[in-house]
């Protein structure tokens, strides 16, 4: 039986992911309610939703999902049912160099979530129809060699650094409250995404605003890293089937079917800002890749496995890497603002 969410709490609504769940959302279900949680830290952005203030069916609070007494508020004041939690430290760079803040976010304050949902779906209110949607990463389980098998929903967890192994924690302490209390949770797994809204120390987003500007775009190593890309409303896509139709206490890999190397990727946009912006005076911009040092424990490949989710529910990616670059790129040409903003605080040389 399909479950029909009405009542939602999104956490990291106004990150990059979140931001575009929550449009994806109210668009495709206008007659349902939304309650956006987000501490509001470096990535993540109030403007992104401003064009939502005054919805009835839309509210903001900015507040940390490390606060469980205000969860435990928003859970009953709202008469939330579905919990679909993006909050999370997410930059593998900044976790190298400071993890502390990985670990509290992702591991402590996802615990915090769901000793909330427990309190008040099991303990108090005693009701099955609830959801407890967790978002995870492809990066829990390690790196592949070329010519490995993607990952499926079976491989072993394998963190290479703290961001995956905080993922990694969170993950497991999701499954243990569904095993253990009956709490009704999924969890979905994605590869690398992009698309509108990402903050620019991202990949793709800070190679377009370099250059665009004319400044250097450091590539790790060679560059033959490999990521699969995932259109991030794809990705939405995915979590809203797991949320509707998705079995309880499953796991879900979500990809886009597109292996690129970290330097193939430059490539195409240096192509694509050649193409868009003939007359600029920093055509060509393939002029502007730098090669760095590579670093601490770079992960070479990862490659996702979906047809479990496929199977099961029907997903299929609707953007091609190429139609999704695109658009990608048309979004950052025409939303500078989004990143030339003066609290942009990029960390490090490049990110991953």
């Amino acid at each position: 039986m399909t479950y029909q969410a009405q009542n939602l709490l999104v956490t990291g609504g106004a990150g990059f992911i979140g931001t575009n769940f929550v449009h994806y959302w109210l668009k495709k279900y206008p007659n349902t309610s939304m309650t956006v949680l987000d501490a509001l830290t470096y990535a993540g952005r109030r403007e992104n939703l401003d064009n939502l203030q005054g919805q009835s069916n839309f509210r903001f609070i900015q507040g940390d999902i490390l606060d469980q007494a205000l969860v435990e508020n928003l859970l009953r004041e709202h008469n939330i049912e579905t919990i679909v939690h993006f909050a999370a430290e997410s930059h593998v760079d900044r976790s190298i160099y400071g993890p502390d803040a990985f670990l509290r976010t992702n591991i402590e304050g996802t615990h915090n979530l769901l000793k909330a949902a427990k309190k008040i779906w099991l303990d108090e209110k005693t009701d099955d129809r609830h959801r407890f949607h967790h978002v995870s990463t492809d990066e829990v389980y390690g790196t592949l060699e070329q010519g490995d098998p993607a990952f499926s929903e079976t491989t072993p967890y394998a963190p290479n650094s703290p961001y995956a192994a905080s993922k990694a924690a969170s993950d497991h302490i999701v499954r243990a409250y569904q095993h253990t209390y009956g709490l009704n949770t999924t969890t979905s797994n994605c590869s690398n995404n992009y698309g509108p809204y990402q903050y620019p120390e991202k990949l793709i987003p800070l190679a377009i605003s370099n250059l665009t500007q004319g400044k250097a775009v450091p590539v790790y190593g060679d560059g033959q890293q490999i990521r699969d890309w995932l259109y991030v409303d794809d990705h939405n896509r995915g979590i809203d089937l797991i949320i509707r139709n998705g079995r309880i206490g499953e796991t879900y890999n979500i990809g886009g079917n597109n292996e690129q190397t970290n330097l193939n990727l430059i490539h195409i946009l240096c192509d694509l800002l050649d193409h868009r912006l003939p007359d600029s005076p920093h055509v060509p911009h393939r002029q502007w890749i730098t090669y760095v040092t590579d670093r601490p424990g770079h992960d070479r490949r990862y490659a996702i496995d979906n047809r479990k989710i496929c199977h099961e529910l029907g997903y299929g990616p609707a953007e091609t890497f190429a139609s999704g670059l695109e658009k990608t790129v048309e979004w950052y040409l025409t939303h500078t603002e989004f990143w030339q903003a003066g609290n942009i605080h990029l960390f490090g040389s490049y990110p991953s």
